[in-house]
């Protein structure tokens, strides 16, 4: 990803030195600039992304302060932002051209484990979700709605219509895109998973597929397609995990006979294609159908006698900002640990990933992976695993989490980190 400073910065640095030269008895110069703290003497870290958003969207620089207060941001000073961040409850302070001028210097040093990353556009944002899917049955909805930053929901018809070529961002629901319909077959006599099975299957057939599988398979390359093309790809949970699947069983069935009525391939893991996934290779995919687990690339959740949030976290990784900006950018916080969560896909196995997939957080002394990001193509993916950060272990029918309760979740930080990563680009990506 190449960076370019903007003009503004420039700017800066020179009425820094001249401010610096001035005589005593001048003028205090008026605020030039906003800065927005990211570490612990933030108030709301969940609404200071959706005010950056904002800014973008008018068509406002803000400067990305990698490492350096939690991640904080500095933009030009407008009476809009201000009443902005004002309304939101984000913290800020007024500062000088000077004092921007000495925290970019800070920043920029020669030696310095920070960077100044300018934003520059606004991404058009999309979540692949089903109609009827409620915003707080997934995590990442739920922070967009939160910090308010606005978004499309789109499902397959979208995505085999090339739709995705509107968007910069894409976000993947927990979806099961193996066609098993989440292996929830212990609900199979709930009115909620008999209308999830009769919608998707109508679904396959519109769309002139036999079967679901097969659907959830043309939408899974279209997606694939979209991040080769320069897409920014997101996935929590399952979504991450029967995405890999999906794509590793393109040449075979490997859904079992109570999902699709007719049975698994006979040599479907002889079949199995690690060529064809993105970040996960020789895995095992479960094809017992009675069983909640995917596959092997989930290492689930921890024994029910150490299920304690108190003890389970996972840390993140300190990338250097200046020599690999993305994945500092992707792990911005104003703390190093994070408490751990469950979900159906809780973590990943260390030894299934391929070897150019970056870890950035794992959990210590366990051989599994938390927060992951590489790239196919032109574009990039990254995956979280589990399914809410502020709900340790969360359950079907379980009350949707408040997250004006949690509104500096170190957590959910880590899903709207992602939202901006795209406005560094220098151009809207071509799909």
């Amino acid at each position: 990803m190449t960076l370019e400073a903007s003009s503004r910065r420039t700017f800066l640095k020179q009425a820094g030195t001249l401010l610096a030269a001035s005589t005593v008895g001048t003028p205090k110069p008026l605020a030039e600039d906003l800065f927005i703290p990211m570490d612990e003497e933030q108030a709301n870290h969940l609404k200071a992304y959706g005010a950056v958003y904002a800014a973008l969207q008018r068509g406002q620089t803000v400067d990305w302060l990698l490492n350096y207060r939690g991640g904080g941001f500095l933009t030009e000073a407008s009476q809009t932002v201000r009443e902005e961040l004002q309304v939101r409850g984000v913290s800020f302070a007024s500062i000088s051209a000077g004092r921007a001028s000495t925290i970019i210097a800070e920043v920029e040093a020669d030696g310095s484990n920070k960077s100044v990353v300018p934003l520059q556009k606004a991404p058009e944002i999309a979540v692949y979700a089903p109609e009827g899917a409620v915003p707080w049955d997934d995590a990442v909805r739920l922070a967009l709605e939160y910090a308010e930053v606005p978004h499309d929901v789109i499902y397959d018809e979208e995505v085999l219509d090339g739709d995705l070529a509107s968007y910069d961002w894409l976000h993947l629901h927990h979806e099961d895109f193996t066609g098993q319909f989440g292996k929830f077959i212990r609900y199979r006599n709930e009115p909620w998973y008999i209308q999830k099975q009769n919608k998707a299957e109508a679904a396959a057939k519109e769309f002139g597929f036999r079967k679901v599988s097969q659907l959830k398979l043309a939408v899974t390359e279209r997606l694939k397609q979209y991040v080769s093309q320069g897409g920014f790809l997101f996935s929590m949970c399952s979504g991450t995990e029967t995405f890999d699947i999906a794509l590793a069983a393109h040449q075979t069935d490997i859904v079992p006979e109570e999902y699709d009525g007719d049975p698994v391939d006979p040599n479907a893991l002889e079949q199995l294609d690690f060529a064809n996934t993105l970040a996960f290779r020789n895995f095992t995919p479960n094809l017992n159908a009675q069983e909640y687990e995917h596959s092997n690339i989930d290492v689930g959740p921890p024994a029910p006698e150490m299920r304690d949030p108190s003890l389970d976290y996972f840390t993140l990784f300190e990338f250097s900002a200046k020599w690999d900006p993305v994945p500092s950018m992707l792990t911005q916080n104003h703390v190093a640990t994070v408490r751990g969560f469950v979900g159906q896909t809780t973590a990943f196995d260390k030894d299934a990933l391929k070897e150019d997939v970056v870890v950035l957080a794992e959990a210590p002394d366990r051989p599994q992976v938390r927060y992951i990001h590489g790239a196919h193509g032109q574009g990039t993916f990254t995956f979280y695993s589990g399914h809410d950060p502020e709900d340790y272990q969360h359950f079907v029918g379980d009350p949707p989490t408040d997250l004006s309760l949690h509104s500096q979740s170190p957590g959910y930080r880590l899903i709207l980190n992602n939202i901006l990563f795209p406005a560094a680009k220098k151009k809207k990506q071509k799909t």
